[in-house]
């Protein structure tokens, strides 16, 4: 239904014919849709409010004028994320909202109004970022010196990884995982971010010791995506240290202050992350050159010391002049003075049996007989009583060497059980039907397989019956 042009004379008389609430509404909201269908608005998002049905309702502003906006939340060609402050060129239809009076433009698409505007956003969220604590330096972590994995994360049609393949190969050869991503446009961010959660989840492939996520020079717009947040969050985020190899040494990213390490170019994160071969091996070279010298310096200066302590001792022959000369003189008298004294022991035996008369001497010689008679006796009573006491002990000891003998039970028609290995087998609970043994007996082996039925019970020998002398009458 259209309206006529109203008549402001009749207007005035009261002629013209009234217009409904709604029906005014109406006509503005076709006259504003008719003449704006669609416009490009720049300007500062500000109350930026996401509901809870998805849709962003917020307002467009300049120094002026506001107007008020929404994004439906079926919308597509947004480019940038609204954010409050951010300003931006949006493109939509102009409509009224008639249960309010008001008149407000709904988005079809976003785009930032230019560089600068990228640059202050990237600076509001770098600081909301810092001071959440992501890029603090305290829980940076250092990259391992000699790596045994590395995984990549780049594309893997571009000339980056053949740039890391082949810097690895010349400097530390080791095990390359490269997952593949795109590294440009709206996807990049999103399978980034799932590729550093993943190598950190494990999984069939070996862990990393260190991750690379690696891209070439570009415009701000092209590194962009490595500016979102839920990127940098997951490279801060990760569990394993990470190295930033995003644009040249001039292009700077968020990923670079949230990762462990940041190097100017992805050649260049190839040399942070592994050390040269060739230096290594020069290195040990060295150091065991160097422990070589040190050993042998500290050998010399031992034997040095050694022959030091050596001069200030005397000579043996010294030490031993005086004892050998004193042991010379001693043995030179002891033949004399051994003739003198038994010369002496003679005289004086001379003199006293010159007193004794012939019946004296002989009463001792007597006696003493007696007594080394008796003595004798006694001597071999205690010797037969020793010899029969070691002899029981003797027996007893060899019965119990008997006893000892792993052999003896054979001998009584016990029978040990091994095991194919060579185990012995202690318990019957540890065979199972089916199990191969190895009976040993006193007179050879036997095999046998374990059947699994039970025990049958042991025929003993019946007792002998005790014989009955016959009568003789």
């Amino acid at each position: 239904m259209s309206l006529a042009e109203p008549d402001p004379e009749r207007a005035l008389d009261g002629n013209a014919p009234p217009y409904t609430v709604s029906e005014l509404a109406g006509a503005l909201k076709r006259t504003l849709e008719s003449s704006y269908g669609y416009v490009r608005v720049r300007g500062e998002l500000s109350k930026v409010t996401r509901h809870a049905s998805g849709h962003v309702y917020l307002s467009i502003k300049d120094e002026r004028a506001c107007i008020d906006g929404v994004v439906w939340k079926t919308t597509k060609g947004l480019k940038v994320r609204p954010e409050q402050g951010l300003e931006v060129i949006v493109t939509g239809r102009i409509t009224t909202y008639p249960a309010s009076s008001k008149y407000q433009i709904v988005v079809e698409s976003m785009e930032h109004a230019g560089v600068g505007a990228l640059l202050a956003q990237l600076e509001r969220l770098k600081a909301r970022l810092g001071d959440e604590g992501l890029f603090d330096a305290a829980r940076k972590r250092p990259v391992p010196r000699v790596p045994a994995t590395i995984g990549v994360i780049t594309s893997p049609t571009g000339a980056v990884i053949r740039d890391i393949l082949h810097r690895l190969r010349d400097r530390w050869p080791c095990r390359v995982i490269v997952w593949p991503v795109v590294v440009q446009g709206d996807a990049a961010a999103a399978q980034v971010a799932a590729a550093i959660r993943g190598f950190c989840a494990g999984g069939a492939a070996p862990r990393p010791d260190v991750l690379i996520v690696a891209r070439g020079g570009g415009s701000v717009e092209d590194l962009w995506p490595f500016n979102d947040e839920a990127l940098v969050r997951a490279a801060a985020a990760c569990s394993i240290p990470l190295i930033s190899a995003v644009g040249h040494e001039t292009d700077t990213t968020l990923i670079d202050f949230a990762a462990d390490l940041r190097a100017p170019t992805p050649t260049g994160a190839a040399e942070l992350a592994t050390p040269v071969l060739a230096d290594l091996r020069a290195a040990v070279a060295d150091f065991e050159g160097r422990m070589s010298r040190c050993t042998e310096r500290a050998l010399e200066l031992r034997r040095s010391r050694l022959d030091a302590a050596a001069r200030g001792l005397p000579r043996p022959d010294d030490l031993l002049a005086f004892a050998r000369q004193r042991h010379d003189l001693v043995a030179g008298r002891l033949a004399a003075a051994l003739e003198r004294n038994a010369a002496v022991h003679e005289r004086r035996l001379v003199r006293t049996t010159a007193r004794l008369s012939p019946a004296l001497l002989e009463r001792p010689r007597l006696r003493a007989a007696e007594r080394v008679a008796a003595l004798s006796a006694r001597l071999d009573r205690a010797a037969d009583r020793t010899l029969a006491d070691e002899a029981r002990r003797l027996s007893r000891l060899d019965q119990l060497r008997r006893s000892f003998d792993p052999n003896r039970p054979l001998e009584l028609g016990f029978a040990r059980v091994y095991r194919t290995d060579g185990a012995l087998v202690r318990s019957a609970r540890t065979l199972k039907p089916g199990d191969a043994v190895a009976l040993t007996f006193a007179d050879g082996d036997a095999a046998a397989t374990i059947d699994g039925a039970p025990p049958r019970p042991l025929r003993r020998a019946a007792p002998l019956k005790p014989t009955v002398q016959a009568d003789l009458f």
